[in-house]
């Protein structure tokens, strides 16, 4: 993946099993928890491109969440201030080699950041 690629989509759900029968039968994901993921189910379309995971529904996180790959979460975070935007969520590790964040665009659109390499093998 490439600097503004997207990269991930994360679905809020009230039930990780539930949510997790709905999609695969509904679209034919393949939907599994990852090693160091516990609930975190991920799941990857046909195409073996696209994917996210399902992550627990909560109040500051009740729609689809786009992630968009940057080369530096630090530097896109001072960019999207600069420009307008907020921070909504600080960078915080994923793994020792990934980190996201979230952003809050001028008219209140969410998106999320993500930067470095994560291994995610069932």
């Amino acid at each position: 993946m490439a600097h503004g690629d997207i990269t991930h989509i994360d679905i809020p759900v009230s039930n990780l099993a539930r949510g997790s029968e709905f999609y695969s039968g509904l679209f034919g994901w393949q939907i599994a928890e990852s090693r160091g993921f516990d609930g975190y189910p991920m799941w990857q379309a046909p195409n073996k491109i696209s994917g996210g995971g399902l992550a627990p529904r909560s109040e500051d996180f009740s729609q689809p969440r786009s992630y968009v790959e940057v080369d530096s979460i630090d530097d896109t975070l001072v960019a999207a201030v600069a420009a307008g935007g907020s921070v909504a969520v600080g960078k915080d590790a994923i793994s020792a080699t990934s980190w996201w964040a979230v952003i809050r665009d001028p008219d209140g659109n969410v998106i999320g950041l993500y930067e470095g390499t994560t291994d995610t093998q069932p």
